[in-house]
């Protein structure tokens, strides 16, 4: 790879950690070339990407990001898996983990919070935001006192993600 190439891929991945919602940081190695095309497949179709890139760029491109605390992650073969979403690639990353032994979550970032292997798999219990809207269409037709209840049970869960992180933002 050319130097050309290589600032190319460094301003690409740079774009990516300041304008995504999350990125997931995974080890791959033994899977095939099919699994890994199963899990590009499943997380286009959900509106996420999977970039496979050299650790050293990826670590580049962290610098002066958000998302800069996840370089002690870029380890071995990684791969990185993102969305607008905060919940997308969280969400395929771990549905593809559990049928694939060989696909390791190692953490990720949501904007400044570094997040553990826990942490993603906490976004991924989450609802998707399709899912959000459908619960506030519903909302708009429910009577009052279902609303209070509805409301609370998915912010309380992104309220539980947050402060068991929160604490790493402020180290």
């Amino acid at each position: 790879m050319e130097r050309a190439e290589k600032r190319e891929v460094v301003s690409a991945l740079s774009d990516v950690f300041a304008n995504t919602g999350v990125v997931v940081v995974a080890h791959y190695a033994g899977l095939s070339v099919s699994d890994m095309t199963k899990l590009r497949s499943d997380m286009r179709e959900a509106g996420g990407s999977v970039k496979v890139a050299k650790n050293r760029l990826v670590k580049l491109a962290l610098d002066g990001t958000d998302a800069q605390g996840i370089s002690d992650l870029m380890t071995g073969p990684t791969c990185l898996a993102y969305s607008d979403d905060p919940v997308t690639a969280p969400k395929v990353a771990v549905k593809f983990a559990k049928g694939n032994d060989k696909f390791v979550i190692l953490g990720g970032a949501m904007g400044p919070t570094v997040l553990d292997a826990k942490g993603v798999g906490s976004l991924a219990e989450l609802p998707s935001l399709d899912e959000l809207r459908g619960k506030l269409v519903g909302l708009l037709q429910a009577p009052a006192g279902k609303i209070a209840r509805t409301v609370s049970a998915p912010a309380s869960q992104l309220a539980r993600v947050f402060s068991a992180y929160g604490s790493k933002d402020a180290a």
